[in-house]
């Protein structure tokens, strides 16, 4: 009987500490114009940020870099691929959350040039999330999941298994994405 309630209640405070932890989500995403997709209101990748928090429960955080890049998309890609090449930090904006203080972090961005948006690596050298879950999500244009070896090495996480959204499916098809964003949630 000892044994069925220690059971019993393992089970029971492993299910209330999984309910109780913090969740969060971290994305940079552009609007402007974008690939496939023409100019748009609101970043691909902001829209599956969105549909995230809403579904766990997850507060968002969006990064932000402090010189905003070009609105065209040529000339957008053009800065990234010097950014990538110099491996540069570009800066963000002062965040009014700490990254440090969640348990469960879903992080998302657009994949440029097969690789997270600098500003992202920025980020992430600025907070110790070593131990923390981190559950990737990217938008793209065939690049598919793209990045995610160097997001584990450079927050010394543990990253599971990512979820690759068609940009223009983020943006055009949002019934397909959310049914896609489900199956991975679970």
């Amino acid at each position: 009987m000892k044994k069925i309630l220690f059971i019993l209640l393992t089970i029971f405070m492993g299910a209330s500490m999984a309910a109780d932890a913090k969740k969060l989500v971290i994305y940079y995403s552009r609007a402007d114009e974008n690939y496939d997709v023409g100019t748009i209101a609101k970043g691909n990748t902001e829209i599956i940020a969105e549909m995230i928090a809403a579904k766990t429960g997850a507060k968002l955080l969006k990064v932000e870099p402090v010189k905003e890049y070009p609105k065209a998309y040529d000339e957008c890609i053009a800065v990234a691929k010097k950014e990538l090449a110099a491996d540069a930090r570009p800066e963000f904006k002062p965040v009014n959350i700490n990254p440090e203080e969640y348990d469960e972090i879903y992080v998302g961005y657009p994949v440029w040039w097969g690789e997270m948006p600098m500003p992202m690596f920025t980020f992430f050298e600025k907070y110790n999330l070593k131990g923390k879950t981190i559950h990737p999500f990217v938008t793209h244009e065939g690049s598919g999941l793209s990045g995610v070896a160097r997001l584990k090495k450079v927050t010394g996480a543990n990253v599971t298994p990512g979820l690759a959204i068609y940009g223009h499916v983020a943006q055009n098809e949002r019934a397909k994405a959310e049914k896609d964003l489900d199956k991975w949630l679970k």
